[in-house]
């Protein structure tokens, strides 16, 4: 029955295959090429059929052949899992995974040979990426996720390393999207409790009811079918390190129940209602003010200082812009991975937009306007166009004409200063955020470059 099959149908089973597949015969002559193979070298099958297999330069025949040897698959029978390069008709290079045996007659005299080719250009783009991540994260420009080489992000990688290695709590100032989960996880991984457990409580996706069984557990209702008891994030954390997401959004009540948590060590064990004593280390974090909410009596002060004993602020992303250029790069080759398109780029037009757009939304915004890129962009180049529409539409609003940032390597310092100073009108603040530099760096320009900005301007 199967005999049967394969004489009848293997010419057509053979021609769905993905795989490029090619009969040779002993003397090197192609006698058959399927269409995954025209696909994969970009020849037809009549410009193949009938010529000699050197006239798709595989690598290792070619070394071999340079030697003075022989092709070794018709001496060693087969040819498993072999990496090599084919040259395609327009001499660009494909690498490939060969597998190849010789086939023989009624006889059992070796007549051919089937040689099977795995396309490996996507597997070797995903590797070139993945290596680049990899480089990128551990280079000077990252931190455990965080990408940034600017001053204010190296100050907070050294702080993060040292508050890493203390049972000190920590608290993560940041606006949305700063990425305080970022640190907050580095934290753990680098620090002495990273063989114990890392637990999350986000205390502002929880109504307060929720948020206190998550936090403190709940005893087994008495009823039949009823629920067992739930056991607490605190308990749970134990040996390791809680991290309460935007811990500014806690009620009041159970800021109360988590300050006697914290300064007896237990808690109550919602199961048998022994007490249980806790081990760990409390990472917060909050887009909050909290000295203001202390004022207004929303926060009280014990917790305050109880959590606070080492404050990490995140900058938004608009006070470090020197970091852009590295987290556009980034993203790009990540989004690379996830969606298998081959950008690499991104111009240099786009990119002075990305530059002087103001990021309310932080790096988690870059992302999604990458991510957004992504969709739109057919080539290998993201353009000004591929941008979320509202990029363009700020800078018009705001009348901010698109000048030379510090993106540019080659236009001088003070030039470029000029510009910006011209652009809004003697304005330093908005000339500073045009250039994404602090009005204290600006100053310090000015005062450089002898510039008066009372004055006319001068070029």
């Amino acid at each position: 029955m199967l005999e049967q099959i394969f004489a009848t149908n293997g010419h057509k089973i053979i021609e769905t295959m993905t795989d490029g597949l090619m009969l040779v015969n002993t003397s090197g002559k192609i006698l058959y090429v399927n269409n995954a193979l025209e696909e994969l070298l970009h020849y037809k099958k009549s410009e193949l059929i009938g010529k000699s297999c050197d006239i798709l330069g595989c690598d290792i025949c070619t070394r071999t052949k340079r030697r003075g040897r022989a092709c070794t698959l018709f001496t060693k029978g087969e040819e498993k899992n072999q990496r090599c390069s084919f040259r395609r008709k327009d001499g660009t290079v494909v690498t490939v995974l060969k597998n190849a045996t010789t086939l023989k007659d009624e006889t059992d005299t070796v007549v051919a040979a089937v040689e099977n080719l795995t396309d490996l250009s996507f597997i070797e783009e995903q590797d070139r990426v993945i290596t680049h991540l990899k480089r990128h994260i551990a280079s000077e420009e990252g931190f455990q996720g965080l990408i940034g080489s600017s001053e204010v992000m190296r100050k907070i990688f050294d702080l993060t390393r040292s508050a890493a290695q203390s049972d000190a709590p920590v608290i993560i100032y940041g606006e949305s999207g700063t990425g305080k989960k970022l640190v907050a996880s580095a934290l753990h991984r680098l620090g002495t409790r990273r063989e114990g457990p890392f637990v999350k409580v986000n205390c502002a996706a929880l109504n307060e009811d929720q948020l206190e069984r998550e936090l403190f557990g709940q005893a087994k209702i008495g009823f039949t079918g009823a629920d067992s008891s739930v056991v607490s994030r605190l308990e749970a954390a134990n040996g390791g390190d809680l991290f309460l997401e935007e811990i500014g959004d806690i009620p009041p009540a159970l800021q109360i129940k988590l300050l006697r948590v914290l300064q007896e060590h237990e808690i109550e064990s919602a199961a048998d209602h022994h007490p249980v004593p806790l081990q760990l280390r409390i990472i917060a974090s909050t887009d909050k003010n909290l000295p203001k909410l202390i004022k207004e009596g929303r926060f009280r002060e014990e917790l305050y200082y109880r959590i606070g004993v080492i404050p990490i602020n995140l900058p938004p992303l608009n006070e470090r812009k020197d970091d852009i250029p590295a987290l556009v790069e980034f993203f790009i080759n990540s989004n690379s991975i996830k969606t298998g398109k081959k950008i690499r780029r991104i111009s240099k037009q786009a990119l002075e937009i990305i530059y002087q757009y103001s990021w309310p939304g932080n790096v988690r915004e870059l992302i999604n306007a990458i991510d957004y890129a992504f969709v739109l962009c057919p080539g290998d180049e993201i353009l000004p166009e591929h941008l979320p529409p509202h990029f363009a539409a700020q800078l018009k609003m705001l009348n901010i004409p698109v000048v030379k940032s510090q993106l540019s390597k080659t236009e001088d310092e003070r030039q470029r200063l000029v510009k910006a100073l011209k652009a809004t009108s003697g304005n330093k603040s908005e000339a500073a955020r045009l250039m994404g530099i602090s009005r204290v760096t600006l100053w310090k320009y000015l005062k450089k470059y002898q510039i008066e900005v009372n004055r006319k301007i001068q070029e």
